[in-house]
């Protein structure tokens, strides 16, 4: 499954990401790489969760 996610550059540094298809699925990161990963994490997360209360 291919999910778009927006990539952006953080004020304080590092990065912060967006996934505009999944409302409030969101996280950050110091490098691109890490930002990635966490985006990882936090749509498998907002799944999940949204999972267990369809049920």
């Amino acid at each position: 499954m291919q999910i778009k996610a927006i990539i952006h550059p953080a004020e304080e540094g590092g990065y912060w990401a967006e996934v505009p298809a999944i409302e409030g699925c969101i996280t950050e990161g110091d490098t691109i790489e890490e930002v990635i990963s966490n985006l990882k994490d936090a749509i498998e997360g907002w799944l999940e969760v949204a999972n267990e209360t369809n049920h």
